[in-house]
């Protein structure tokens, strides 16, 4: 682990900072879900439980608005690896053209490589309280060249094109309604996470540098001692999911997971977690330079949010119509 002096770089836009600091006495705790969030990004900067933390990571703030295009890939044991090229678009609701109660964002996620996979699309209305209204999915198959409503694109559903490797709560180290677990807030400690990663994310490196067997090439990150909240997730009588037991690292800045422990349900630890931060600072935005998840079982992992070979940069504060996250536009999108 290549560990370096620690930089507390995280930082928001002051009119950010205004509205948590407003709606702090407002935001309330409601079963598992939340009211009066009013567009803040830290509803319980103090928070008393482990369930008040997770909200926190779920609605921090990354922009408003990202689109990018990015390499999500699976590794397996051998150092083998196929390149999956994506392309997203996430709007937050106060950067839409108009309002809809309880959205916390809209989101749009195409393949662009490997052909297998070119032109399936999928559309994701992400509410904030997912347990009042569920999240709502529809996908466009270019085989089919229909539109259809997506089944259930949340908890432990495998995530397309990582080869089971991550559920789809996985993915921004954790996303969505968290009523399958009982929250617990372990307090806060101090531990070596990724931290200013810029290196990994650096245009002189190309994926074959940075695809190793087993992990990334470890030259290329950096560790940090920072001060973490830790939240134990353990599985609530009666809920389903493959995680039994779950242990989430959360930076006590920013309020992005840094680092998280999956267990099966048998106890055993099943998969490891990293989630390198960065700032970006031209957006005044805390958000990864890649994640990494080990299955420790099979000795693989996935990476996702790599782009030193992509030419497009990455945009935030991004804007839109809400009409363009209209199940309509995905058959568009996809001609």
């Amino acid at each position: 682990m290549p560990i370096y002096s620690s930089h507390r770089t995280a930082s928001l836009p002051p009119n950010i900072e205004a509205k948590v600091k407003k709606e702090a006495v407002n935001v309330e705790l409601n079963g598992f879900g939340l009211v009066n969030l009013n567009g803040s990004t830290t509803p319980f900067p103090i928070p008393a439980n482990g369930l008040e933390a997770i909200w926190n990571h779920n609605v921090r703030f990354l922009g408003g608005g990202i689109e990018r295009t990015f390499i999500q890939t699976p590794v397996r044991a051998t150092g083998s690896y196929s390149l999956i090229r994506a392309q997203e678009l996430r709007v937050y609701d106060q950067n839409l053209d108009s309002h809809t109660e309880n959205r916390l964002f809209n989101f749009i996620g195409k393949f662009l490589d490997p052909a297998s996979l070119v032109g399936n699309i999928s559309l994701v209305h992400e509410p904030v309280d997912q347990v009042k209204e569920p999240r709502s999915a529809w996908i466009y198959s270019v085989g089919q060249r229909r539109v259809r409503r997506a089944p259930i694109i949340a908890y432990d559903t495998p995530v397309d094109g990582s080869e089971g490797l991550i559920t789809t709560d996985d993915y921004d180290a954790f996303n969505g309604a968290p009523d399958r677990y009982d929250w617990k807030l372990l307090g806060k400690r101090e531990m070596y996470v990724g931290y200013n990663a810029y290196h990994i994310a650096s245009k002189t490196l190309t994926y074959d540098q940075i695809l190793t067997p087993n992990t990334p090439n470890a030259n290329y990150m950096r560790y940090e001692l920072h001060r973490v909240w830790v939240v134990e997730a353990k599985i609530r009588d009666g809920a389903r999911h493959v995680y039994g037991r779950r242990t989430f690292y959360i930076d006590e800045d920013s309020w992005s997971i840094l680092a998280t422990d999956a267990y099966d349900t048998r106890g055993q630890l099943w998969r490891v977690g990293l989630h390198p931060l960065v700032q970006y600072y031209d957006a005044q935005v805390p958000w990864y330079s890649v994640s990494i998840w080990h299955d420790l079982n099979s000795g693989s992992y996935l990476i996702s949010g790599l782009a030193n070979e992509e030419r497009a940069p990455w945009k935030f504060g991004v804007h839109a119509k809400a009409a363009d996250f209209e199940p309509g536009e995905l058959r568009r999108l996809g001609n």
